[in-house]
């Protein structure tokens, strides 16, 4: 694997790098800031930058909008996203549901769904965990029954209860889980439905994080009627896109990029704040060596991911190396909070919002670069589970890949 630059890249490199500096929306910039939650307009701002140059989708076919991409690019891109601390474009649309349409969708449903998709007009979220089903997800209870209405038109009547549905109070599609056959095998008896979450019958609750934010929801959907139209590839075959898309949002999960500009970050705080000696924290040999050890594992996963993007170049879809890249990449995540929130020290005490305030400063005290560190840490938890915990996937890779 070749992992030098060409002159095409580097060209690339610096096209990309002037574009987000001069299309960055500022606005969002100072809301990341001053660490303001996001609204959907804020999310959407971005998106829609992007849909108009046509990069929104990096990994897309050309045929359904990609931009053509090489894993280098691919890799570029992510890269200097991450220097230049752009938000994440959600990933419900673009790296989930959409390559599940373009995949196994029928040409109609291709048509009247990637448009909006692609366009950011349809915000999308994901109806999988139920109270009783997260990481063994084929045990789900949501079940939809089929019916013929009174014109002759088929429907599924969908009820059952979703959770930790992000975004879902935003949504205005969402693609589901449901069990169409109960007497079946549990992988067996499962479809994929894409839903309009407007639909009469659905409840969204919020759920409230510790950082204090509404970012996740419980779904209930009662008697709700979804056109069989709406269902992706067979009855009862829906495992079949599940685990399509788990593969894909496993991949994406690493983080890489990300993770590299955290410990960019923890190296300035550490740089900034002083130990119990007076001393620059990046002098302390403890912290020092646990600074170290984080780029060794970072570097180690960095070449996996490069790997793996090669591999999908070459026309081979994420396989078990995307459980590879999910537990490492979310450990690695973790354990960069964790140091953030040790170089923050007492200044990363948690706080919610409604914090008492020193004039226009919602965080009273301590250093800028302290004030998200605890939110940040809490949110970032939930890595190793979601996407199929972190224990599942070491079963997997002990399957796939060990024969176990």
């Amino acid at each position: 694997m070749n992992l030098d630059f060409s002159p095409e890249d580097l060209a690339f490199r610096d096209e990309v790098r002037a574009f987000i500096a001069a299309n960055y929306p500022a606005s969002l910039r100072g809301k990341q800031e001053e660490g303001e939650e996001l609204a959907k307009e804020d999310f959407l701002a971005w998106h829609r930058v992007l849909a108009a140059k046509g990069w929104v989708n990096p990994a897309w076919p050309t045929e359904y909008g990609g931009p053509g991409w090489t894993s280098t690019q691919r890799y570029i891109w992510s890269e200097e996203c991450a220097r230049a601390d752009t938000i994440a474009i959600l990933p419900f649309g673009i790296n989930m549901v959409g390559p599940v349409i373009y995949t196994f969708g029928t040409p109609e449903q291709k048509k009247r769904f990637v448009p909006g998709i692609l366009s950011g007009d349809a915000w999308w979220c994901q109806g999988y965990s139920e109270p009783g089903a997260g990481s063994d997800l084929a045990s789900l209870k949501t079940k939809a029954e089929r019916f013929t209405d009174d014109d002759g038109k088929e429907y599924y009547l969908v009820n059952g209860q979703k959770t930790w549905t992000t975004m879902a109070q935003h949504a205005d599609w969402g693609f589901f889980l449901v069990r169409t056959d109960p007497t079946a095998k549990i992988q067996e008896g499962i479809s994929f439905l894409l839903i309009d979450m407007k639909s009469p019958g659905i409840t969204v609750r919020p759920i409230i994080t510790l950082g204090g934010e509404h970012e996740v929801n419980e779904v209930w959907l009662e008697n709700v009627k979804v056109p069989v139209e709406n269902r992706i590839y067979e009855e009862n075959k829906g495992w079949t896109c599940a685990k399509f898309l788990l593969a894909h949002e496993r991949s994406g999960i690493a983080g890489v990029a990300r993770s590299k500009r955290g410990i960019e970050r923890i190296r300035q705080m550490a740089t900034t704040e002083l130990g119990d000696d007076g001393q620059s924290l990046l002098k302390d040999a403890a912290f020092k060596r646990k600074v170290a050890e984080l780029e060794i594992d970072l570097y180690a996963l960095e070449y996996t991911e490069l790997r793996t993007l090669a591999a999908e170049s070459a026309g081979k879809g994420p396989g078990p190396e995307s459980s590879v890249l999910k537990i490492k990449g979310t450990e690695i995540q973790q354990r960069v909070t964790e140091l953030a929130l040790e170089a923050a020290g007492h200044y990363g005490a948690p706080y919610f919002r409604g914090f008492p305030t020193d004039g226009d400063n919602m965080h009273a005290i301590g250093p800028d670069y302290a004030h998200r560190t605890a939110p940040t840490y809490f949110n970032v938890r939930k890595t190793s589970i979601y996407g199929g915990s972190n224990e599942i996937q070491r079963n997997i890779i002990a399957k796939m890949v060990l024969g176990l």
